[in-house]
């Protein structure tokens, strides 16, 4: 029986239309770009979590281990932050910008003072650099309100606050996933002195409390 060849063309059409061989290497194809993308994005988003988390532990501890001292001197905040990179671990510390500070709450005003401050900053080679903090001394700062007046329960005038701070931007390995650009996390913690009524910087100096 003789076959025209638009017939011949006819049922290689239909078959074609009605093949359904390859269909699931296709379907991969066309969802393996979307699984790539959420995979990583998984990934960075859970990288991000975990800076943040460690940033706010490298805060606690800073303001915890200056607050359980006597008497501080630049070994000892060396030392500190040398505690803060191995926190950082496996994430480079060296974008880890941090700093201590003791505030004096005014047991007359109320108003919050400064009484010395020293940055922490991680070099390449992860060497700590001890250098001036934030705030110079007798410089009025702000601190949560439950911290520097009086409330119903408890007067904080005439007491010391230890305040750490850290500042650190994560820079994704994938930048397109989340920001080129890198993303800023920023913490704080207060504590008190444990053992004195203010931790003295630097050692050797001056063993009364300063109250301006």
């Amino acid at each position: 029986m003789m076959v025209s060849m638009m017939q011949k063309m006819s049922l290689r059409v239909r078959g074609l239309w009605t093949d359904r061989s390859g269909l699931a290497a296709v379907e991969f194809a066309m969802i393996f770009p979307i699984m790539v993308v959420l995979y990583f994005g998984v990934v960075e988003f859970s990288s991000a979590i975990a800076v943040d988390r460690k940033a706010t532990q490298v805060a606690r501890t800073l303001s915890d281990l200056t607050s359980q001292s006597v008497s501080v001197a630049d070994a000892d905040l060396i030392s500190f932050g040398q505690a803060a990179k191995a926190i950082m671990t496996p994430y480079p510390a060296q974008p880890l910008i941090s700093s201590i500070t003791e505030v004096y709450v005014d047991k007359a005003t109320g108003v919050t003072r400064a009484q010395w401050s020293k940055g922490l900053t991680i070099g390449p080679t992860g060497d700590v650099t001890i250098s001036a903090g934030p705030h110079n001394p007798g410089d009025v700062v702000v601190l949560p309100t439950s911290l520097a007046v009086a409330n119903g329960t408890y007067d904080s005038r005439g007491t010391y606050v230890i305040w750490s701070k850290v500042s650190y931007t994560y820079t994704p390995a994938i930048g397109y996933m989340m920001s080129k650009t890198g993303l800023p996390f920023n913490d704080a913690a207060f504590t008190r002195p444990r053992l004195v009524l203010c931790v003295i910087y630097p050692t050797g100096g001056s063993s009364t409390c300063p109250t301006t």
